[in-house]
């Protein structure tokens, strides 16, 4: 197992490499820079700039260089000394940029993996073991329900009612006095206050996916011969279940790993863009608009990276749960 670890971990450089090239050159396949959507912008305003301003700007931003010498020197200085540039758009270290939406795209991520687990798992169980049953076809509707409604519909539908029938501030993730105040536990509580709308949206539909998933793989366990042989030894039904139908149907929850760390990236643009949460999302969709390409380049790079590292996780906590699929 070892060393089937050190082998992926050595794997990721050049992979990490090879996606970086490709994102390098793909962001800047679409025609025109940086510098012709800047111009593009100032000319909806109404403010001509010249070719030398042009050219010059070109220039100071290192876009009058081949690509290639553009990539070179943008990976050196990450692999070298993780600098990942300066962003054309905002004029700040792309690092910095990443750092504070990142942040608060975790708490709100893993919050919404709490929720979604705590909720799918459970009610997964019970209409797995409550076959056919009432409460197995109220959960079906929900579960369907849940997978139809749109997010962007249920997050209009939740500000609309904690607006009007709770009176609270909706949209973003802190009331306006805490915006730029620094971390106190007021403003911890005010996060708290304001992050219930974006984890129900974001939980709703993959709650429904996952209470399906387990219903299915439980199904699947719950007829073996080794659980009838388990429940003939006497076995308690709740250990019977916890101790082997479970642990086994466990298994799509751990492997979700390998794309739940890319998803605190690129998940939920459009539920972000909604809620005008300053998550990593929205940040990532203009700077792909904006061609601001060292911004762009390193979200794709980090996105990488977490499939890279989510995929071995899920690998080894797969190996350590079920041992049919250990390496030995």
């Amino acid at each position: 197992m070892l060393r089937f670890i050190a082998k992926r971990l050595l794997w990721m450089v050049p992979s990490l490499v090879v996606v970086s090239f490709l994102a390098f050159v793909l962001i800047q396949l679409p025609p025109g820079d940086y510098v012709t959507t800047y111009i593009a912008t100032l000319a909806a305003s109404n403010e001509v700039v010249d070719q030398n301003t042009a050219a010059d700007l070109r220039a100071r931003f290192g876009l009058d260089q081949p690509m290639i010498v553009q990539y070179f020197k943008w990976i050196t200085n990450i692999l070298l000394r993780g600098d990942f540039g300066l962003s054309f758009e905002w004029q700040q270290p792309v690092g910095d940029l990443i750092w504070e939406r990142m942040a608060l795209t975790l708490v709100l991520t893993f919050s919404t993996l709490l929720a979604t687990w705590g909720i799918a798992l459970p009610i997964g169980i019970f209409s797995a073991v409550k076959k056919y049953s009432i409460g197995d076809y109220i959960v079906t509707f929900f579960s369907f329900l849940g997978l139809a409604v749109p997010s962007f519909l249920l997050a209009l539908v939740l500000m609309y009612v904690a607006a009007v029938e709770f009176g609270q501030e909706v949209g973003g993730l802190f009331s306006e006095q805490y915006l730029t105040a620094p971390w106190s536990i007021g403003k911890v509580i005010d996060l708290l206050q304001h992050l219930w709308i974006p984890v129900i949206i974001l939980a709703v539909s993959g709650t429904a996916s996952l209470i399906r998933v387990m219903r299915a793989n439980m199904l699947d366990e719950l007829h073996k011969p080794y659980v009838t042989t388990a429940r003939a030894k006497g076995l308690s039904e709740f250990h019977l279940l916890v101790k082997y139908p479970v642990r086994l149907a466990l298994n799509p929850f751990i492997s979700t790993i390998s794309w739940l760390l890319p998803n605190l990236v690129s998940g939920s643009i459009i539920v972000a863009i909604v809620l005008s949460l300053p998550t990593a999302g929205p940040l990532l969709l203009q700077s792909l608009m904006s061609q601001d390409m060292y911004l762009a380049g390193a979200f794709v790079l980090l996105i990488c990276a977490l499939t890279l590292i989510g995929s071995l996780i899920s690998d080894i906590l797969l190996a350590l749960v079920d041992p049919r699929i250990r390496l030995e």
